[in-house]
């Protein structure tokens, strides 16, 4: 008889708990649950974002018209050929963009690609390390019809200052190169960049 009653008693006890634990109207602990969650989400909230990657940010390609300037990445890899670095900055600013015939540039080679075009820049260093240029090989047009090709040429080699140099930082240098292009407008792209995420360090948009 008495166990019986104990049980009943117990019973009795788990039943006039329950309800208070899960009905709950906003007291004390509650309170310090709600306080407890807000202080995570704050926490989080208030983390510091990541800073861009050095290789992402050296991936923006400037694309320039006759007149604007813009700045990019000059970098160099491993001798793997991986983990490219930014080692300085360069600063290209398009002074020309004019269409020639082999008589003006004074040849007498015919453009293989359709059209000549004598592209003047000014090529400046405006970082803390010396950067090595070289454009022979590396310079391609295309546009929306015909893929990326090779558009260097010899011709005007030697005539005016080159812009084939290591430019040391705050040096510059005002030259012209004579390109082989398919036709009038398009875009030309300097693709001498060790970096693996961009095809190009500069482009220029050529007048139709």
């Amino acid at each position: 008889m008495c166990a019986y009653v104990r049980r009943a008693c117990v019973l009795a006890m788990l039943i006039s708990v329950v309800p208070l634990a899960g009905c709950s109207s906003g007291g004390s602990d509650d309170k310090a649950t709600s306080k407890a969650s807000a202080s995570a989400e704050s926490v989080v909230k208030e983390q510091p974002s990541q800073e861009p990657s050095e290789t992402a940010s050296a991936s923006a390609v400037p694309v320039l018209k006759v007149g604007q300037s813009g700045t990019w990445a000059y970098g160099e890899t491993d001798d793997l050929g991986e983990n490219f670095k930014v080692t300085t900055q360069m600063k290209t600013t398009v002074v020309s963009a004019e269409y020639v015939t082999p008589d003006e540039i004074d040849t007498g080679n015919k453009p293989e690609n359709g059209q000549f075009v004598r592209l003047t820049l000014t090529l400046k260093n405006v970082g803390d390390a010396p950067a090595e240029i070289m454009t022979y090989g590396v310079m391609e047009w295309e546009d929306d019809n015909t893929a990326a090709q090779d558009a260097s040429t010899l011709e005007g080699v030697g005539d005016g200052r080159t812009l084939d140099t290591t430019y040391k930082p705050g040096q510059s240098v005002t030259g012209y190169l004579i390109l082989d292009v398919g036709r009038r407008g398009g875009v030309v792209s300097y693709a001498g960049t060790e970096d693996p995420n961009a095809d190009a360090a500069f482009k220029v948009e050529l007048p139709a």
